[in-house]
């Protein structure tokens, strides 16, 4: 049996399940709690949807479609997770895709209508959970906790994009969870680090202590980058820890062509996809837009599946770009496929990445030009696009 909790965030739909779970791992990441949320619903939805300004959101959203072997990778994942997690699920699940819960060991309950949480209070004992709370969700009106113990039970208000932050129900079950996710950084690295594929771990919070960041409220700024860098040696890296896209790119990049792994909290250490530029490529399990401006080529990357599997990934290919121009990357990607991304176009003069929450704006992970330094903020005008797929 896995060690790791999961805990399962359940309810029917638009009861506010996604914005909770968002609120509840911004609390827990201000905590220093080690954990990592795994949308087991094909929606898309992440972060990004509560913190990207609402027309990004629209651009990036993809709803998909319950599928059994959808239902099976997200069991798989979960049966192997390497880190305690948040597990955000679909608001109808059928019998067959009850076998997710059958990999969670605790269950929070959420409803707009609370006479709605029966059938989720049976689902649970079903499969054996361990109910830690049951909320009511309501648009207008504040907070009231009703009960903290056994299971905390109450009414949370305002559950709506871009909130922000929580209120005292927030709190409250953030506390509970933080003594479900009782692993300490201590004990998590002495379970991860003896199993490295290098000698070298890059092990971000040791970074960025290094570097002064402030411990409490970290937030890694592209003007952390070039120390981060000179901090680290051109050999081959394991990368550890929570850090935004653009750090993760830049360190891949820095120690090419010397082997990198990524620890991912399904995968455990694994490499980015191994991903090959040709001018055939067609999209598949990727798929891809470009768009064009003199001295750089924007590449917009998505899933082509609601759940992407490493193994079904790695070897896929990308379209061949010219040479002499940058390359923005950009897209909704776990991070062990936006690495493979940045690392298959290398080759080229300098490589930004963007995430959605900064809209039309790159940093750059790669390059050596006074305009092209890492670090460097681009900012860029809309451009002209096109679908790629010659």
């Amino acid at each position: 049996m896995n060690p790791f909790p999961a805990v399962a965030i359940g309810g029917p739909p638009h009861s506010g399940k996604s914005v909770l779970t968002y609120l509840l791992t911004q609390q827990l990441r201000a905590w220093k709690v080690e954990h990592y949320v795994l949308r087991a619903c094909p929606d898309g939805e992440g972060d990004w949807s509560q913190e990207a300004p609402p027309e990004t959101v629209r651009l990036l959203r993809q709803k998909g479609q319950f599928s059994d072997a959808f239902v099976d990778l997200v069991c798989r994942d979960l049966a192997r997770r390497h880190l305690p997690l948040l597990v955000d699920v679909g608001g109808k699940p059928t019998p067959e895709q009850e076998r997710i819960f059958d990999q969670c060991t605790h269950a929070v309950l959420i409803a707009s209508d609370i006479e709605k949480l029966k059938p989720w209070r049976q689902l649970a004992e079903r499969h054996g959970l361990v109910v830690v709370a049951e909320l009511h969700s309501v648009l207008d009106g504040t907070d009231a906790i009703e009960a903290e113990t056994p299971v905390l039970r109450g009414r949370i208000g305002k559950l709506e994009r871009h909130a922000g932050v929580g209120g005292p129900m927030t709190t409250a079950l953030a506390k509970r969870l933080q003594q479900i996710f009782s692993y300490t950084d201590k004990e998590l690295k002495g379970l991860h680090f003896p199993h490295a594929p290098t000698e070298l771990i890059v092990d971000i919070d040791q970074l960025g202590n290094c570097l002064g960041l402030p411990a409490e409220e970290r937030r890694w700024q592209p003007q952390h980058l070039p120390e981060a860098l000179r901090c680290t040696p051109k050999d081959a890296i394991s990368i550890y820890g929570r850090g935004p896209n653009w750090l993760y790119a830049a360190l891949a990049l820095h120690a090419a062509p010397h082997p990198v792994y990524l620890f991912d909290p399904r995968l455990g250490w694994t490499q980015p996809a191994a991903l090959t530029c040709v001018a055939s490529a067609e999209p598949g399990l990727i798929t891809w837009q470009l768009e064009t401006q003199a001295d750089f080529t924007w590449l917009t990357i998505q899933p082509g599946a609601s759940y992407l599997d490493y193994e079904e990934v790695s070897g896929a290919t990308l379209p061949l770009l010219d040479p002499g121009r940058g390359v923005v990357l950009s897209g909704k990607l776990p991070y062990w496929l936006l690495v493979g991304a940045a690392l298959a176009y290398r080759h080229h003069p300098w490589i930004a990445v963007v995430q959605a929450q900064q809209e039309r704006c790159g940093i750059v992970v790669m390059g050596s030009s006074p305009l092209h330094r890492p670090g460097t903020c681009l900012a860029f005008g809309m451009v002209s696009s096109q679908n790629n797929t010659d």
